[in-house]
């Protein structure tokens, strides 16, 4: 064996090394957001005071596999309509990879964060910006009312009514959204981890109750 293929080996090998830790930690990185934990980013006002423009908040995905929703939970979820633009001139391919690793949204869908109100059985009435589930009205000490009426509807079975916390800036269950498939529910927010000044993990502390 020649004296020069020992060190030739060493160098091949360490060529190969850092390729394969980058592969690894990016295989990684889609295990984790597809199955476990992401993070979403606030676009809008619709949350507030609960989530202000520009938070950025962690979704975990564990839960909604061993139990369904409940309500007062903070849920993102997909919204199947096609609204939301692709990135003109990404090949499929590339879109394809960027999309798992979650820097790039997914053609014909958007994801969207709300509050869970109103459960499968459950009937949802707000009146004078009150809402009444079952006939009897939700504590909300984390709302924005509006005085705006929606009339009494029964959530269909596998189905959620979902309200944004800001109720006069949130187009949710009482408008066009319609009541949300729970097929297409993400996860459940638990932790607003950006701005520093805004972090926290107590997002689930303050369910509403009815009175």
């Amino acid at each position: 064996m020649s004296k020069h293929a020992a060190p030739a080996r060493r160098r091949w090998s360490g060529a190969l090394e850092l390729p394969i830790l980058i592969v690894t930690a990016l295989l990684l990185a889609v295990l984790v957001k597809t199955f476990l934990v992401e993070a979403f980013w606030i676009p809008s006002v619709s949350m507030v005071p609960t989530l202000e423009v520009g938070d950025r908040v962690l979704v975990e995905k564990v839960s909604y596999r061993l139990r369904e929703p409940r309500r007062g939970e903070i849920i993102v979820f997909h919204r199947l309509d096609g609204f939301g633009p692709a990135d003109e001139g990404l090949p499929a391919a590339a879109r394809s990879f960027f999309e798992g690793l979650g820097l790039v949204q997914p053609d014909g869908d958007i994801d969207l964060i709300k509050r869970v109100i109103g459960l499968p059985g459950d009937t949802v009435e707000v009146r004078g910006g009150r809402v009444l589930i079952n006939g009897r009205r939700l504590r909300e000490p984390y709302a924005v009312s509006d005085d705006r009426d929606f009339p009494e509807i029964r959530v269909p079975r596998g189905e959620l009514f979902m309200m944004g916390d800001n109720r006069g800036a949130s187009d949710d269950s009482r408008f066009s959204l319609g009541t949300v498939d729970t097929e297409v529910v993400v996860g459940r927010a638990f932790v607003i981890m950006w701005p520093p000044n805004r972090a926290t993990n107590d997002l689930v502390a303050d369910y509403p109750r009815r009175r």
